[in-house]
């Protein structure tokens, strides 16, 4: 007989959508097998074909390339399906997957020329100079108090000739 975790697992799998568990039947995680279990002796025979559905294989004979097994939109529905139900990690590796994608946009940025990561717009000239102009307003505004007290001790008359 199951024991009382094992019975929580399965009651967990069997409230997963078909076309999810059959998929995982078929491409059985290597984090759900026993402590210590070989990969290679619990593979499928789904996995001696092809050990990731999702990425193309290249036969051992000819060297031709085969396609994935799974195309990109049912690899997208298949991880829409997962994340779902919070098993996307069982899933192998994808560039559907959602740390493929987020990793493709901190690399890329928003696909905008220059918000990627070490990236620079080119801009206008005015856009590019904005930054160095700001810092000095900004010291300006701070050094105003000392230099209207200069401006007082010189005179009204007199300020033309203040030394820059």
């Amino acid at each position: 007989m199951a024991t009382a975790a094992a019975q929580k697992h399965i009651q967990l799998a069997l409230g997963l959508p078909q076309r999810l568990r059959t998929f995982l039947a078929r491409y059985p995680p290597s984090s759900i097998l026993p402590e210590g279990a070989n990969p290679e002796e619990f593979q499928t025979a789904y996995q001696k074909v092809a050990p990731n559905p999702f990425q193309s294989t290249k036969h051992p004979v000819t060297g031709k390339w085969h396609e994935p097994k799974y195309s990109l939109r049912r690899q997208a529905e298949l991880v829409k399906l997962a994340r779902k139900h919070n098993v996307e990690e069982l899933l192998p590796f994808t560039v559907k997957g959602t740390e493929y994608k987020l990793a493709k946009r901190v690399e890329l940025g928003l696909r905008v020329k220059g918000t990627g990561v070490g990236q620079k717009v080119k801009g206008h000239k005015y856009e590019r100079q904005l930054g160095a102009k700001m810092e000095k307003r900004r010291q300006a505004m701070l050094d105003m108090p000392e230099l209207i007290r200069e401006w007082k001790k010189v005179g009204k008359r007199n300020w033309t000739k203040f030394p820059k």
